[in-house]
């Protein structure tokens, strides 16, 4: 890997780890927000450093797109996750606050599944060896993640959400309305009660 890019990833694991995103869980309430699409997507992790932008009132779960292969489930789309709470996961395996997230994520799936959460880890990678599905079946299995993994190697979903950090949850209510959400490692005392609430 480039020293450059090590580093970087090291002074983010050491410095801040994460960010609150605007979607303040004391309201459930969004406000308007435009996401900086001039941004390559592959330079982007750095910037989880930064308070993600707020989400717009009762913006709604964007659909999946070009999802090459889903892991733990088969395909699945908004319109069928309709009903449940969703926690919907922007990662990529290879990136260290990714991995400080991932035990609090695998363990609301367990706690809250029979209650009607579904979560799901949308796998997009930033370097071309987080492409590679081998190693990220590897890196599922090492996670204990067992909810579904679609694989967006392409980079469509991403782009639908016009998104620019990794990681980043979005909670949605039983109507695919986002209401909440957190880029970066941290405020999982917080996630975890808007997902009791949203649960209801």
């Amino acid at each position: 890997m480039d020293k450059s890019l090590l580093r970087r990833r090291q002074l983010l694991l050491y410095f801040g780890l994460g960010v609150v995103g605007a979607g303040s869980f004391a309201a459930l309430r969004g406000s308007s927000f435009k996401k900086d699409a001039a941004t390559p997507a592959a330079t982007r992790r750095d910037t989880a450093t930064s308070a993600a932008p707020p989400l717009p009132k009762r913006q709604p779960l964007a659909e999946f797109q070009g999802i090459s292969q889903w892991l733990n489930s088969s395909p699945l789309t908004i319109a069928e996750l309709k009903g449940n709470v969703v926690l919907l996961q922007f990662w990529t395996f290879g990136c260290s606050v990714c991995q400080l997230t991932l035990p609090h994520v695998t363990r609301w799936h367990r706690q809250y599944e029979a209650q009607g959460l579904k979560v799901i880890g949308v796998h997009t990678p930033e370097f071309p060896y987080e492409r590679d599905i081998n190693s990220i079946k590897r890196a599922v299995k090492q996670a204990q993640i067992a909810y579904p993994v679609p694989i967006d190697n392409e980079l469509k979903t991403w782009k639908a959400y016009e998104e620019r950090f990794w990681p980043h949850l979005y909670l949605a209510d039983r109507d695919g309305i986002i209401r909440f959400d957190y880029a970066g490692a941290g405020a999982y005392n917080e996630t975890e009660q808007a997902i009791r609430t949203l649960l209801g």
